[in-house]
């Protein structure tokens, strides 16, 4: 397996020339890859494979979310909005995970007596 610093310089030779391409938002791409690669650092205990699942994720919700945070927010770049989405996309899905196993369904529904 490749060095992870070199892994990562070649990821990030290939957003930066993904950034160039025609009808790609750089700003936005570029920020998703940074508050990505965020996640990534910051993720302790977890297996190579989870780490790459997480970077994927984060990337790729964090620059489709950008355009939606510049509308609905006073953030106007979208290299900004696209970080933060790609910084915290992880964190608030797997806490919303966690909830839904632990609610209670059946309780919703029952009549108190």
């Amino acid at each position: 397996m490749a060095e992870p610093s070199t892994t990562t310089l070649a990821l990030s030779a290939a957003i930066g020339l993904a950034s160039l391409a025609p009808g790609i938002d750089g700003n936005a791409l570029i920020g998703a890859f940074t508050g990505a690669a965020l996640v990534v650092v910051t993720s302790k205990d977890i297996g190579a494979l989870k780490r790459v699942a997480y970077m994927l994720i984060s990337l790729v919700m964090g620059y489709l979310a950008a355009p939606e945070i510049v509308t609905a927010t006073p953030i106007k770049s979208t290299g900004v909005a696209a970080f933060f989405a790609a910084a915290l996309v992880i964190t608030v899905t797997l806490q919303l995970i966690d909830r839904v196993k632990t609610l209670d369904l059946f309780s919703m529904f029952r009549k108190g007596g």
